[in-house]
């Protein structure tokens, strides 16, 4: 079988489509990871929040005097 000039030029183009394709998947991992990152943050802020001031916290929900 022979390669012709522009079969390789093809070959070669869908070769560094596929090293594209892996960097991007790369950084969307990595931005992935990092608003994981800063998801939990957000979420162990809340927690700890809510465990110093639980009941103050429910307390803002309960009806006073029939209201």
């Amino acid at each position: 079988m022979t390669i012709m000039p522009q079969q390789f030029q093809q070959q070669r183009q869908e070769t560094s489509r596929s090293a594209d394709e892996e960097q991007t998947a790369a950084s969307v991992d990595a931005q992935q990871n990092e608003d994981f990152d800063v998801l939990d943050s957000v979420l162990d802020d809340i927690a700890s929040t809510l465990e110093t001031s639980a009941e103050d916290y429910v307390s803002s929900f309960v009806q006073k005097g029939g209201e």
